[in-house]
């Protein structure tokens, strides 16, 4: 498949996650291409059949990873507020200051 402007991309991830990408349409019902489940299950770094293993119609599986989380991202924001928690905690005196986070947000321990 030619990737075009997205190949080094799409290569890229393919070494992250180990494994080929898998072609980005399939054969629709009235046989034009579809959006394919398995390529946004790819595009979002989710295990192979996570979503599209389950027994749901492709539109049910398309919603569904619309609706999910990318854990990647959710490992990052998750790692940035337990590093914002810490700070403003100052776990590593025990005493609670008030600080502007990372992001500018004023915040204040209770």
């Amino acid at each position: 498949m030619n990737w075009g402007v997205y190949e080094a991309a799409i290569r890229r991830w393919e070494a992250v996650l180990g494994r080929p990408t898998p072609h980005p349409t399939q054969p629709g019902n009235h046989g034009r291409p579809v959006l394919a489940p398995a390529f946004v299950e790819h595009l979002m770094g989710l295990a192979e059949g996570w979503v599209t293993d389950l027994p749901l119609p492709r539109t049910a599986q398309l919603r569904a990873l619309g609706n999910g989380v990318v854990p990647q991202q959710a490992a990052y924001a998750v790692a940035l507020l337990l590093a914002d928690l810490a700070e403003l905690l100052d776990i590593n005196t025990g005493t609670a200051t008030d600080h502007r986070s990372p992001t500018g947000q004023e915040v204040t321990a209770a």
